[in-house]
C-alpha cells in the first residue's frame, strides 16, 4: 500500500472544495492511502466551512484541515502541509483543478517504478491567460537561473511529488522569506520533470494579480541571489567612471578652447539621474537588510487557529 500526503493550500476556493475532493476519491485507485491535507489560508469566503463539510462527508477518507489565524501566502501554507504530512510521498496541488489530481496519480506510479528519483515536478506543456504575463513570466525563469547559483528548470511549479527524504530537508530550512520554487532546487536530489496540461479554473479567479507576480518574483531573485548588490556596485563604478570622463573633458575644453561651462540644464539631469540611481540601490540594499531583520525577529511563519483530523483505520482511502 502506498501512503500519499496530498497537500491543498486553499484561499477562497469554498466552490472548489468538494468538487475538488469528488475528483480525488475518483481518482485515486485502492493501492493508495491518501491523506488530505487542506490548508485555508486566511480565506475571506467559506473555504473553512467547505473544508468541515468534505471531512463529514468523506467519513472513509483521511482528512486533515488546518485553518490559519490570517493569510499568510501559499508559501506558509505548503510550509504548514509539509510539516504535518506523514506519508511516504507527498504532492502538493491546488484546489481550482487546474491541475487535476489525475496527474498526481501519473507522477505516483512514475516514481514508485523508477526508484532513483526522489522527486518529480510538473511544468506547463502550454500556459493559458494573458501572453504579456506569460512572456514575463518565462523571463523570470531566464533571469533566475542566470543569476542563480542553482539550477531553475524552466516553468517547473510547485505541483509537485516527492519523497519523505526531500521533505524532511525542506521543513529544515526555517528561514522566514520562503520561495518554494528555489527551496526546492536548494535540496538537490534526483529530480524528474513532467510535462501537465493546465485545465480551466472551475469556479473564482486567481488571487494573482500582475503586482503580486512581480513581488514574488522580485522575492525569489533576492532570496537566491547576490546579483542585484553586484549589479549596484557595478553600475555605481560605470557612473563614477563616465562622471571622471566628462570632468576631464570639460577641464581640457576650458583649458585649451576656452568655452564657457554653463550646463545649468544638464547638471540638473545629472544630478537627478544619479541621486535616482542611489534611491534604488538604497532600495535594493534595504531589502536585503529588511530581510536580514527579520529573520533575527524568529517571527512564526504562520499561525493556526483552528485544525481537524480525521484519521480513519487501515482501510481509509
Amino acid at each position: 500500500m502506498v501512503e500519499l500526503s496530498l497537500i491543498v493550500p486553499c484561499y477562497n476556493e469554498e466552490k472548489n472544495i468538494e468538487i475538488f475532493m469528488n475528483e480525488c476519491v475518483k481518482t485515486f485507485d485502492n493501492d493508495t492511502k491518501v491523506e488530505y491535507i487542506f490548508v485555508n489560508d486566511g480565506s475571506k469566503d467559506e473555504t473553512w466551512k467547505m473544508v468541515k463539510k468534505i471531512k463529514e462527508e468523506y467519513q472513509d477518507c483521511n482528512i486533515i484541515g488546518i485553518s490559519f489565524s490570517r493569510n499568510f501566502g501559499k508559501e506558509a501554507a505548503i510550509l504548514a502541509g509539509l510539516k504535518k504530512s506523514t506519508g511516504d510521498y507527498v504532492a502538493i496541488i491546488d484546489a481550482d483543478l487546474q491541475q487535476h489530481p489525475k496527474y498526481v496519480q501519473k507522477m505516483l506510479d512514475y516514481i514508485v517504478e523508477n526508484d532513483e528519483y526522489d522527486c518529480i515536478a510538473c511544468y506547463p506543456e502550454k500556459r493559458i491567460g494573458n501572453k504579456f504575463i506569460n512572456s514575463l513570466s518565462n523571463l523570470f525563469y531566464k533571469l533566475i537561473d542566470k543569476i542563480s547559483d542553482i539550477d531553475f528548470y524552466q516553468n517547473a511549479s510547485d505541483f509537485r511529488l516527492m519523497k519523505r527524504n526531500v521533505i524532511s530537508e525542506i521543513i529544515n530550512m526555517q528561514e522566514y522569506y520562503r520561495f518554494s520554487k528555489g527551496l526546492f532546487s536548494f535540496v538537490g536530489f534526483n529530480t524528474y520533470y513532467m510535462s501537465y496540461q493546465i485545465e480551466e479554473r472551475k469556479y473564482g479567479k486567481s488571487s494573482w494579480s500582475v503586482f503580486k507576480r512581480i513581488k514574488y518574483a522580485f522575492s525569489g531573485i533576492i532570496d537566491f541571489s547576490i546579483s542585484p548588490l553586484k549589479l549596484a556596485t557595478f553600475i555605481g563604478f560605470i557612473s563614477f567612471s563616465l562622471s571622471l570622463v566628462y570632468l576631464i573633458a570639460l577641464i581640457i575644453e576650458k583649458l585649451t578652447i576656452g568655452i564657457k561651462i554653463s550646463g545649468y540644464p544638464t547638471i540638473i539631469s545629472l544630478i537627478l539621474f544619479f541621486g535616482g540611481l542611489q534611491m534604488i540601490f538604497l532600495g535594493i540594499f534595504g531589502e536585503y537588510l529588511g530581510r536580514t531583520y527579520m529573520e533575527t525577529k524568529k517571527r512564526p511563519i504562520y499561525i493556526v487557529k483552528e485544525e481537524i483530523n480525521n484519521k480513519n483505520n487501515d482501510e481509509a482511502k
